[in-house]
């Protein structure tokens, strides 16, 4: 994506954002080998929110790796899904830790989300330690009408008119929890997502990332540019 499109599309989210500006108690601090980048949790998904701030405090995010990386789709950082379902069968006496799903109108799969992995549970649970970011794709009208009539659901205006200005992966709504946005560095999280990658996506040069979690002061408006919104004991 060159220069000129991404100041598009920025001055669209800063213009769309006015109306909805809300100030989240957390942003996180994305530092990479590629860049930094920043990412407010929302507090309408608390208990996403709370489990990757005591993950973090955990470090469980030091020196992490975005380990799977598809250009127009998404890069995911922490423990890939063989490492944990591989775990997990050592362990069969014990059910798998997952984090059941918050799914909220405000939080849904625009350019920039970030959003919790999982595998294929009925319950849409989510794991504790993956994370992913929407780079996603151009969006259409049929392409979401199509989509609410094979999944059964309704896009809002906003969701809408988001997706079809900055694009996203709208198919991914429902299924996965989004729990958060950049609001500052998208371009690196972009760049990320084009390096070259082995047959599994793995990219060939290897990105690192460590998280630090800043707890916003009462007055401060976290103002996204990607909008148009403790730790948890496991």
């Amino acid at each position: 994506m060159n220069n000129k499109r991404l100041q598009l599309i920025f001055g669209f989210l800063l213009l769309f954002s006015g109306i909805h500006l809300t100030a989240q108690t957390y942003t996180l601090k994305f530092k990479t080998n590629y860049g930094k980048f920043d990412v407010m949790l929302y507090d309408f998904t608390p208990k996403h929110r709370d489990l990757i701030l005591s993950e973090i405090h955990k470090g469980t995010y030091k020196n992490a790796q975005f380990n799977r990386v598809i250009k127009n789709f998404v890069i995911q950082g922490g423990e890939l899904d063989e490492s944990i379902l591989s775990r997990e069968t050592t362990q069969s006496n014990i059910k798998p830790n997952r984090l059941a799903p918050e799914f909220h109108p405000k939080a849904f799969h625009k350019l920039g989300a970030l959003g919790a992995g999982r595998d294929q549970n009925s319950e849409k649970g989510s794991y504790y330690n993956q994370i992913y970011f929407v780079v996603g794709k151009k969006i259409t009208a049929r392409e979401l009408d199509d989509l609410e009539q094979k999944k059964g659901i309704k896009f809002t205006q906003e969701q809408r008119e988001t997706y079809l200005k900055i694009g996203g992966q709208p198919r991914l709504d429902h299924d996965y929890t989004v729990f958060g946005e950049i609001t500052k560095g998208l371009n690196v999280v972009l760049k990320i997502s084009h390096l070259d990658t082995d047959a599994q996506d793995l990219p060939d040069d290897m990105v690192i990332f460590n998280i630090k979690a800043k707890r916003n002061l009462p007055k401060k408006v976290n103002r996204t540019s990607i909008s148009l919104g403790a730790g948890f004991a496991h």
